[in-house]
């Protein structure tokens, strides 16, 4: 498990150095979903707040929907105490805001946790957001925009929301989802992490099975997919049409 940890630990401080992502007297606040990505960074995190030569505040916040208890069922709030993770807990209705004939989907449920995220941050002064997005989410969701919107983008390691103040940070950006899974396996989690139902039937199922086809899961190659947006050649491509 240690070794496992290093070697997240290892990549998330290279992406904090690599996308600038934090910088000295930062007071982030961590979203909490009770799964395996946000549990994994808020130990690493916490860890990492004590000795970093950065120094940062951090604070968890878990919002609560009126769906689902799996945080409950997860054990999350246990282990957050053990490790002495700080944290809030704040009640939202997501299904009760849907409109008369709106499905309860994904995409609603993450705009409400986020627009909640970002307005608890900017009551209590919290300048930047960790989000749990590792290598895996930002491939599948470049292959999802090419694929579904005709265009090459995707998450992004760091981002300026435009009418939020905040900035937004993904510390996994260059950890590969295996490697999370073996490390909460490790821990003794596995069992409580969270799935949620509204998610099974998406279009990202489709682009998870679609990247492992890629790569055959070789986090190698992963890498080397996430690093090729770094590396555009514009002479080699079509010219946009006008």
């Amino acid at each position: 498990m240690k070794k496992l940890e290093k070697l997240i630990t290892k990549k998330i401080i290279k992406a904090i150095h690599r996308y600038d992502l934090i910088s000295p007297g930062d007071r982030i606040l961590l979203g909490i979903s009770g799964g395996k990505d946000s549990m994994t960074l808020a130990k690493i995190l916490h860890n990492l707040q004590k000795h970093y030569e950065i120094p940062f505040i951090l604070q968890g916040i878990h919002i609560h929907a009126d769906f689902t208890e799996y945080a409950e069922k997860s054990g999350m709030y246990q282990l957050l105490d053990q490790w002495e993770v700080p944290y809030v807990t704040k009640e939202i209705g997501v299904v009760s805001r849907l409109k008369d004939g709106r499905k309860m989907n994904c995409y609603w449920c993450s705009t409400q946790r986020r627009v909640e995220l970002l307005r608890y941050a900017e009551e209590h002064n919290y300048n930047t957001i960790v989000l749990g997005h590792h290598l895996d989410d930002i491939l599948e969701t470049l292959l999802m925009n090419m694929t579904y919107r005709t265009e090459i983008s995707t998450m992004t390691p760091k981002m300026q929301y435009d009418k939020y103040p905040q900035m937004v940070i993904r510390p996994l950006a260059l950890v590969p989802e295996q490697e999370i899974i073996a490390y909460t396996k490790a821990l003794g989690i596995s069992s409580m992490v969270c799935t949620c139902n509204f998610d099974q039937k998406s279009h990202r199922r489709d682009m998870r099975e679609a990247l492992h086809g890629l790569t055959g899961g070789d986090p190698r190659k992963k890498e080397r997919i996430f690093h090729s947006m770094e590396h555009i050649i514009p002479e080699y491509l079509p010219k946009p049409v006008r």
